[in-house]
């Protein structure tokens, strides 16, 4: 009896029983049966019986996708048979067959009868027999092989009959090459046809094609195609090569071009498969040498052959695999080659010399893998379908392992989707690929893959999704920066990191009083929008904002909450949700009303009590649950940022105060923490408790921790004495005092509102108005804290020798300073001042320790830096990253190797602005010390530093917006220390122009939040006449002289530019009626008063009134770029609205005329004097703003003020250097169109212009022509009327006649309205001289042109001259046809023949010759 397997036998035993068992030839105990599948059809070879394929498994793979198939599980498919249908051994199949087969139609409609009129019918040979001879099955299995599988007689005969024919058929085409399939015109040809070869071969080319005809219809022997062979070839060889090459062009160009490509592929496929076959049987050599030749040949052909490369799918043999298959494996006796392919090494990556794109292929960490790099397989990095002998992952793999059933290879994905997407960030494939990544995974749906991911059931794919979502949204070092400069002046605040969204057109209907209401309704239209609003769109917009519609928060808070992940998700999400915070403050709204979201983060990682977690050296937490977190602090701090409001509810509702005192009150050190986690902690409760400050709120817990606020103050001395760089904490001590003292900053500011709330609250007890209440501390609470720093102040200022602790200890030196300035501004304010006191305090200060210091080269090398660390200055510093995108905005921070920032550890703008800002202070309060103070002001690097900040011009975007803010803080206050000293100092005097110059420059840079010091500027410094020396030192008498040396001797001209008022004039009398400008521009600009308001509040440090920390949001400058046109287009705007509405422009405000008046001095006097400020406006849109005073009313442009100063602007705007930089087609900012606006000129130009020659200069400047002929096609086609009153004289054409004359017109179309106007009359010589040369010079070239031309312009040329010719008018035809060079001194505006030129009279014989011919008889006559 044989024996069964049992446990722990090897495989080499059940071999051994197999044996067994087969040797004693017993019948199995369970046998296999093989059902037919009734869906699928049986494939048969050319015998009828099943092929050997059948009797194995085979995978067809045909039509495979590119993409790989979804991994999620489909339904599975339901079987076409249905169940019923379905019949199994033992079942009666011949009773069923008679149920349902009822009729013998349902076995006769399934015949299908085969086409058999192509296939030769051979009579029966006569036998002599009765009956034909009966075939036994002997007879026929010895006339046939057996063939394997179950075949019947008939098909056994069937297959020995077609067996005998080919055998038959075989030697009669011997030495024949095979047949090649016939194309679609040979089957639509007769039957005898035969092949030229392609490939241009001669005659006795040994790769010969026969035609045969077969399946042609007809009947061809295979001797009659032999014959019909022999005779084309005899013909080929009788022919040349020449004969031959042209007969194969007209054939191929006869045929259908796609059919020739057709036939090519297949043939050159069918030769490189034969010849992969030749190259195993025959010599590789002399195989070689004839692929060599048929390739030359091929290169030959007018199509392009493909590229030669190896196939790819050479099918394995034995020697390819690695592993060989033994005997007794089971199911191995037929080794099946294709199936152990993977089983191969790669092939050895090779560089491609290519320029065309490379999939790029990422490793397990995100670098990038280079093509031609041999990575090592052990790795793990070929695991992949496309290219397996390229090593790593592209990016669509990753996005379709990301969505796998296997939690492995999701985690896989998104952990290297995120190393991916932070080292692009950080810009390490700048140089390597050629398109974003972040732009092509969010376009992909990046966004939303994380999304998905997000809501997975298993933590590692979740801990995975929120490292990639942290990749994305966040950046650490732009935290970094944020937190850097938290402390300097007023560096809490900071913009949204919002996308910048496109503004909807305004109507132009709406009043200036309306604008709170449609603001209101704006917001309320545009958050309707936004609901509306797929989530691919918002997404698409801004990423953040689509994250929150897809309700990640809810998602973060269920992680948090329920999930608990382990620490560094934790983190993670905390980053996250911080950088959210930052994205706007509706964003900071959803936090905050996102159910137990902040209850979760409150409780459980800011609690007041948590249990020690005894960890071993170097081993990291288990769980941040219950413990508390910086991270934590710092979200709340960045959310309290927000507003008002919405630091009330932190501190009262989450007792967010309790955790403040918890964390400030300890000290760091005893905290039972990490001592970093720790110190961080305590300075995020300090940064958190001055944002509640910034509001007046928290204030009093002051008085509360006064004693251990006092107690850390008593340490800050040991800082500066103790230095010890090995000590980790040191940078951590130093910024928990920075956070310290920018605290004591806003209690200081609250503290100096006391008296002025109270005050208001005291005499308005009997009104019913709601006033603020004051603070619960006042100034006495703050006033002994500033002597403890003016000496630590003074500790700091004496280790100034000392490079190394000075640059540790320079920002904190700048806290104190800021705090000084701050209590003194706020000391004036305050009943308990007494000014004699407080004077000689500060004078005894600034003797001791403020002046001294300005003496030291250590100030002047930080003046001297300025430069180096300055964005206006280093343009490209403000520049963006490599990866940035619209829909994330980022300060870019990271990224590449960036120049020195201006917030970086060494820059000196920090100091040098608190610096600046006592001194100030210090100027204000004492005016005796105003002149010491400005010393600074004579350094040579803060003057270069200003000329050169003056030059450049950076982007405006978030990370420009974010530098400049600190960087217009520290020009503001230059600005004001030298307004302040401008007249008592003569070095600031003499740089007054610069200091001028930079007032303005600075004006056009200020961004949204600094409404107060464009303010500022503008009443204070842009104005200011002291700093506009040129009005009082001869400037006007200057600018005479050098007006009249460039006419040179023209002396009419000359005494007519000192008839009219002179530009001289017009510059004094602006120079004096700078107040008044001033005061019509400030009231222009009264719309911005409650932004004012706002920005003033949180400048001056009237906390009490200050809303939010955060800006607004970044939508560009605050004042256009236009700015000084700005009351012009305003006015026009006005003017319309008022027409519109059918009233008369009479009944606009009294004081038009002066307004428009103010506007163009001042535009005269910045064109004149400060040349240069506004070129960054294009000229075509300077003459734009001008051209609304033309069309505002009907005779505003005729006032006396208003037309001798637009006349002096165009006299500066038509000088060369001007007039060339000129250009019409380019956009104009706030111009849709300048045809649509010159259009409208005209028309004004024909209403109300009087003839006026200032406005008929307007006019013809944008008829030069160089620019669009369709400006000139609108005056003599449309506008014909305007020719009569444009009487400009060509002594007062304010540029060169030939910019209207060079070169010669080539519109056909305006020639002939030149021509038209000419003959008609409508332009005349003494109604427009201008252009009357202009169109006489341009007919003149055309008519005498003798280039060669189309039949249209030599026949319009040619009629055109003939009808010149026969002119009435003796004095036009003289023009026309004596016209020599355009001259603007001659009264015609060009210079005439007296007599006609040898060169013109050919040509008008040549045209005009029956015409001469007449004339000449008649003369003679």
């Amino acid at each position: 009896m044989l024996g069964r397997p049992k446990p722990g036998e090897s495989e080499d035993d059940l071999l051994r029983f197999q044996q067994q068992f087969l040797a004693a030839g017993r019948s199995p105990a369970a046998k296999v049966v093989k059902k037919a599948d009734k869906r699928k059809v049986k494939s048969e070879n050319a015998d009828g019986g099943q092929t050997n394929e059948g009797l194995r498994d085979t995978v067809t793979l045909e039509a495979l996708p590119d993409l790989p198939p979804s991994l999620i599980p489909a339904p599975p498919k339901k079987s076409k048979v249905k169940a019923e249908n379905v019949r199994f051994q033992g079942e009666d199949s011949e009773g069923h067959l008679d149920q349902q087969d009822r009729h013998i139609t349902a076995v006769l409609s399934k015949i299908i009868e085969r086409d058999t009129t192509a296939i030769p019918i051979s009579l029966p040979v006569s036998t002599g027999l009765a009956f034909p001879k009966v075939f036994h099955r002997s007879e026929v299995q010895s006339e046939v092989n057996p063939v394997p599988g179950k075949k019947s007689i008939f098909a056994q005969k069937l297959a020995a009959k077609k067996a005998a024919e080919a055998t038959r058929a075989a030697p009669s085409i011997s030495g024949i090459s095979p047949l090649t399939s016939v194309t679609g015109e040979q089957r639509s040809a007769p039957s005898r046809v035969t092949e030229i070869s392609e490939k241009g071969h001669s005659p006795g080319a040994s790769d010969e094609r026969l035609v045969s005809g077969e399946r042609l219809g007809g009947e061809i022997s295979p001797q009659e195609a032999q014959r019909i062979h022999e005779e084309n070839v005899t013909r080929l060889q009788a022919m040349s090569k020449e004969e031959i090459e042209e007969e194969r062009h007209s054939l191929v160009a006869r045929l259908d071009p796609n059919l020739v490509t057709f036939l090519k592929s297949r043939k050159l496929k069918k030769n490189h498969s034969q010849g992969s076959k030749d190259k195993m049987e025959t010599h590789g050599e002399e195989k070689s040498q004839k692929d060599k030749q048929r390739h030359s040949r091929l290169d030959t052909e007018p199509q392009a052959s493909p590229t030669k490369e190896e196939p790819m799918d050479e099918k394995p043999t034995e020697a390819d695999i690695p592993l060989k298959p033994e005997k007794g494996w089971v199911h191995m006796d037929v080794p099946e080659y294709e199936k152990m392919e993977w089983l191969k090494d790669l092939p050895k990556p090779r560089r491609r010399k290519t320029n065309k794109e490379m999939q790029a292929r990422f490793s397990f960490h995100g670098d990038l893998i280079p093509p031609d790099v041999d990575v090592p397989t052990h790795l793990g990095l070929h695991h992949h379908g496309e290219e397996p002998e390229q090593a790593g992952y592209s990016l669509q793999e990753l996005f379709h392992l990301s969505r796998s059933q296997i939690i492995q290879q999701r985690t896989l994905a998104l952990q290297m989707l995120a190393c991916i997407v932070q080292k692009a960030k950080d810009g390490d494939f700048c140089s390597s690929l050629k398109h974003s990544i972040l732009r092509m995974l969010l376009d992909a749906g990046f966004l939303f893959l994380l999304r998905f991911s997000l809501d997975d059931s298993a933590e590692n794919v979740i801990a995975a999704c929120v490292q990639a979502l942290k990749a994305l949204l966040v950046s650490p070092s732009d935290e970094e920066h944020l937190d850097r400069t938290f402390s300097w002046y007023l560096g809490a605040s900071a913009f949204p990191l919002r996308p910048n969204e496109a503004e909807e057109d305004d109507e132009d209907d709406e009043d200036p009083e309306e604008e709170e209401p449609k603001a209101r309704r704006q917001n309320e239209k545009a958050k309707s929008k936004e609901d509306k609003k797929a989530d691919p769109d918002v997404a698409h917009a801004d990423a953040v904002k689509g994250l929150l519609k897809m309700k990640v928060l809810h998602r973060l808070r269920y992680i948090l909450e329920v999930v608990r992940p382990v620490p560094e998700v934790v983190l993670d999400i905390l980053a996250i949700l911080t950088r959210i915070a930052r994205h706007s403050s509706e964003a900071c709204h959803q936090i905050l009303e996102c159910p137990r979201l902040l209850e979760t983060i409150v409780s459980e990682f800011l609690p007041f009590t948590w249990k020690i977690q005894s960890l071993k050296m170097s081993q990291p937490m288990t769980s941040t649950h219950g413990v508390p977190n910086a991270a934590a602090m710092k979200l709340t701090r960045v959310l309290a940022s927000a507003g008002r409001n919405m630091s009330a509810i932190l501190l009262n509702k989450y007792n967010m105060k309790g955790r403040i005192g918890r964390f400030v009150v300890e000290d760091p050190r005893d905290l039972p923490l990490e001592r970093q986690e720790a110190f961080a902690l305590s300075i995020e409760a300090l940064r958190l408790w001055a944002v509640a400050a910034n509001y007046g709120q928290a204030c009093d817990l002051y008085k509360d921790f006064y004693p251990a606020l006092m107690k850390t103050l008593q340490t800050l001395p040991s800082l500066v004495s103790q230095l010890k760089e090995e000590d980790p904490l040191h940078d951590y001590s130093l910024q928990r005092a920075e956070a310290l003292i920018c605290l004591l900053i806003n209690i200081t500011h609250t503290a100096g509102c006391a008296v002025e709330l109270q005050a208001q609250l005291t005499s308005s007890s009997g009104d019913q108005v709601e006033h603020i209440p004051p603070p619960s501390l006042d100034w006495s609470h703050v006033a002994g804290i500033k002597p403890f720093l003016q000496g630590c102040l003074k500790r700091c200022l004496k280790e100034v020798s000392c490079p190394a602790m000075w640059s540790t200890t320079r920002h904190l030196t700048a806290m104190y300073i800021t705090y000084l300035g701050v209590y003194y501004s706020k000391l004036t304010q305050q009943p308990s001042y007494r000014p004699i006191k407080c004077l000689e305090e500060l004078e005894q200060f600034c003797s001791e320790t403020l002046f001294p210091f300005l003496n030291l080269p250590v100030l002047e090398n930080m003046f001297e830096d300025l430069r180096s660390y300055s964005a206006l200055c280093n343009p490209k510093s403000c520049s963006p990253g490599p990866e940035t995108i619209h829909s994330l905005v980022s300060l870019g921070c990271a990224g590449g190797k960036r120049p020195p920032s201006l917030v970086g550890s060494k820059s000196p703008f920090a100091f040098l602005t608190a610096l600046l800002h006592l001194l100030n202070t210090i100027s204000s309060v004492h005016k005796g010390l105003a002149e010491k103070c400005s010393a600074v002001l004579h350094s040579k690097g803060l003057r270069d530093y200003l000329i050169h900040s003056c030059k450049g011009s950076p982007p405006i975007n978030h990370r420009s917006a974010w530098l400049l803010r600190h960087e217009s803080h520290f020009q503001h206050f230059v600005l004001q220390l030298a307004s302040k000293t401008v007249a008592v100092n003569p070095q600031v005097t003499q740089q007054a122009p610069l200091y001028h110059y930079v007032a303005m420059t600075l004006l056009s840079l200020l961004l949204p939040g600094s409404e107060h010091l464009a303010h500022e500027l503008l009443s204070g410094l842009a104005f200011n006449q002291d700093l506009i020396p040129e009005g009082k030192s001869g400037g006007p008498e200057a600018e005479d002289l050098s007006y009249i040396l460039q006419l040179g001797a023209d002396r009419d001209t000359a005494v007519k530019v000192h008839s009219n008022p002179t530009r001289g004039t017009l510059l004094g009398a602006a120079f004096k009626q700078l107040p008044t400008i001033r005061s019509r521009y400030l009231a222009h600009f009264v719309h911005l008063q409650s932004a004012i308001l706002r920005s003033k509040a949180f400048y001056t440090g009237r906390n009490h009134l200050v809303q939010s920390v955060l800006l607004p949001e970044m939508k560009g400058p605050l004042l256009p770029a236009d700015w000084a046109f700005l009351p012009l287009i305003n006015l026009y705007d006005q003017v319309n609205r008022e027409e519109m509405k059918g009233k008369m422009v009479d009944s606009l405000p009294a004081n038009l005329v002066e307004m428009v008046t103010s506007s163009l001095q001042w535009v005269l006097l910045l064109e004149t004097w400060r040349d240069g400020l506004l070129h960054g406006l294009p000229l075509a849109a300077k003459l734009a703003r001008l051209a609304c005073v033309f069309l505002t009313g009907s005779n505003l442009f005729l006032e006396p003020a208003i037309h001798d100063n637009l006349a002096a602007l165009l006299a500066i705007y038509c000088q060369r250097r001007q007039i060339d930089s000129l250009d019409l087609s380019a956009p104009l900012p706030g111009l849709t169109s300048f045809h649509d606006l010159y259009i409208s000129l005209l028309e004004q130009f024909e209403s109300v212009s009087f003839g006026d020659q200032l406005f008929g200069c307007f006019l013809l400047l944008p008829l030069q022509r160089r620019f669009d002929a369709q400006l000139r096609q609108a005056v003599f086609g449309e506008h014909v009327s305007v020719l009569r009153a444009l009487g400009v004289p060509l002594n007062q054409l304010p540029i060169p006649l030939e910019n209207y004359t060079h070169p010669v017109e080539s519109s056909l179309d305006l020639l002939r309205q030149y021509f038209k106007t000419l003959v008609t009359g409508a332009l005349r010589l003494s109604w427009c001289p201008v252009l009357y040369a202009v169109a006489v010079a341009h007919v003149n070239s055309f008519i005498f042109s003798q280039e060669a031309v189309n039949e249209v312009f030599d026949a319009a040329r040619r009629s055109m001259l003939r009808k010149s010719y026969l002119l009435t008018d003796e004095a036009l035809r003289r023009h026309l046809l004596h016209f020599k060079l355009p001259n603007a001194e001659s009264p015609r505006g060009f210079d005439v023949y007296d007599e006609l030129p040898v060169i013109r009279h050919r040509w008008m014989q040549k045209v005009l010759g029956d015409l001469l011919n007449l004339e000449t008889e008649q003369g003679v006559k």
